[in-house]
């Protein structure tokens, strides 16, 4: 007997609901899950979760909406949504509900970057529902693992020299724990060290402990940390899970790390114990500049890039006046970090 289908007012009223229609999609975010729009709340950020029916099924976004003063409008953007059963019926459906709810709310510009890739049909049946290509948020490129295999198979994908690096590690007395909560003042210490040696932009240690404390509580987080032989951290990643995937979203690594490949092994065991956790993908989410891609492109798994960014204009007015400001706005912060933008999620 094939289940129900879920109640598209049960999605929009009711976050666990949501978060388990979000698990089962096969394009399910954890950028839709409601400990997102939890960590959001504070920069300004105010979730509002749109639903339609489909014949297949729900499609929905949850998207993030916030005001531009002192103007009278609103920005909102779905990150990777929408999410659900993809057809031209349910994303005609989807739409007309967005410019219902974005009338309402005076929102001028929606944005949304789905995580499909350029060849899948949900980019045609965008574009005849009236959205059109803009510059994404997210990342578009990234690495899977495919965990569903034999760890024998899954560490073969390894470049040689990588498991080389990883043994070494070993060697040399590097250890790799699940630290928690706890770990949250060496890994934000660690990822400070990165950024400015990479010369990325990075946040307050509040964002990143908002960020692990959210998921934490729905048991969707890891912090993991690899130490040197005398106990000094030395590398650091966090992980998000959202249904079957695991998702690497911040790490660092101080230069000691580097020269131990704590790193190396750190990358591993964050693969290796999420394979044994059940999980069936591993997400490295993002390569942002050509070191980090030849870096985790060595650990195997499959290149994808996705469509990129998908806008539906509301108000043009409004719209034109908003990417004005904010391209002002990004080269203010630019200017003022004297650094590239980083791979933060928003």
């Amino acid at each position: 007997m094939t289940a129900a289908p879920p109640d598209p007012v049960a999605l929009r009223e009711d976050p666990t609901a949501w978060d388990a229609f979000v698990e089962a999609a096969p394009t399910g975010a954890y950028t839709q899950l409601s400990a997102w729009a939890e960590v959001k709340q504070p920069n300004g950020w105010r979730a509002e979760r749109i639903v339609a029916a489909g014949p297949r099924g729900p499609i929905g976004m949850q998207l993030l909406v916030r005001d531009l003063k002192p103007s009278p409008w609103r920005v909102g953007y779905a990150p990777r949504g929408p999410v659900g059963a993809f057809d031209r019926t349910a994303v005609s459906a989807l739409t007309a509900e967005v410019r219902r709810v974005a009338r309402e709310q005076r929102i001028v510009r929606v944005l949304i970057d789905p995580e499909v890739e350029t060849a899948h049909p949900l980019v045609g049946e965008l574009a005849a529902a009236g959205w059109t290509e803009s510059a994404g948020v997210q990342t578009p490129r990234t690495r899977l693992v495919d965990l569903g295999r034999a760890e024998e198979e899954v560490w073969s994908d390894l470049r040689s020299k990588w498991r080389q690096y990883v043994s070494k590690a070993r060697r040399e007395g590097v250890t790799v724990d699940d630290v928690g909560a706890a770990g949250l003042d060496d890994f934000y210490r660690i990822y400070v060290e990165t950024a400015e040696r990479a010369g990325f932009i990075h946040r307050a240690r509040s964002a990143y402990e908002d960020v692990f404390r959210a998921f934490d509580r729905g048991g969707r987080a890891r912090l993991l940390m690899a130490r040197l032989a005398d106990g000094s951290p030395a590398a650091t990643l966090m992980l998000l899970h959202c249904g079957a995937r695991v998702i690497e979203p911040y790490g660092g690594m101080t230069e000691a790390g580097a020269d131990s490949r704590a790193n190396y092994l750190l990358k591993w065991e964050a693969i290796r114990s999420s394979r044994e956790g059940g999980f069936a993908v591993y997400d490295m989410w993002g390569l942002s500049h050509a070191g980090i891609e030849q870096f985790k492109a060595g650990f195997g798994g499959r290149e994808v890039t996705y469509v990129g960014g998908r806008a539906l204009v509301i108000d043009r007015l409004g719209s034109m006046a908003l990417g004005v400001a904010r391209r002002v706005s990004v080269v203010r912060a630019r200017r003022r970090h004297g650094l590239a933008g980083g791979g933060d999620a928003t």
